[in-house]
């Protein structure tokens, strides 16, 4: 599997890219947001997301790590293809999108062009606390990181918060692994 891509572009478009690499042109297709990203550009650097279907491979390349991976979440979702993720990440950005599923506005994610009030329903409840913890920027500030792993053990975004805001109240300045330790001890309870 190809999962990065750098190289001279050769060709550019609204949502495709054409980049050289060791003398073969890969033809990429991009989020529209990236776009303007590229443009004047004479290489580009992309971490890439390799869809392949019986009768075809397909490339989808994203200027960060964190795209690529909130790609690949919104694959998962049931009824959500290729297509529908890349419309999804052309029109809202990781963080938005994060905060528009968190917060249940259906409306906000079917005004993306594609992406009916049924789909945008389904993406809220398949991706509710799962989102927000691959939307985050690895390396945060112990809360964020902390919170970060609860929910990825599989706890409720809103329960980690405030497990961990809890702990950081009464005690500011607590190691990473200390609060993790604690956090999980309460969470259990």
């Amino acid at each position: 599997m190809i999962g990065h891509l750098d190289g001279q572009i050769l060709d550019l478009q609204p949502g495709l890219v054409v980049l050289e690499a060791g003398g073969v042109g890969y033809e990429v297709h991009l989020p529209i947001s990236a776009h303007p990203l590229l443009v004047g550009r004479e290489r580009a650097t992309l971490y890439v997301h390799t869809h392949v279907r019986e009768d075809q491979l397909s490339l989808y390349g994203f200027p960060s790590r964190r795209e690529r991976d909130v790609f690949r979440l919104l694959l998962g979702v049931s009824g959500v293809g290729p297509r529908i993720a890349l419309a999804l990440l052309s029109g809202l950005s990781p963080d938005d999108l994060g905060a528009a599923i968190e917060a249940e506005q259906w409306r906000r994610l079917a005004a993306v062009p594609g992406i009916g009030r049924r789909t945008a329903e389904r993406l809220i409840v398949e991706l509710k606390g799962k989102l927000a913890a691959v939307a985050r920027p690895a390396g945060g500030t112990p809360r964020e990181d902390a919170v970060s792993a609860l929910v990825n053990l599989g706890y409720p975004l809103r329960a980690a918060d405030e497990a961990v805001g809890d702990l950081l109240r009464s005690e500011p300045q607590m190691e990473l692994s200390e609060l993790l330790r604690r956090a999980l001890q309460a969470l259990v309870r």
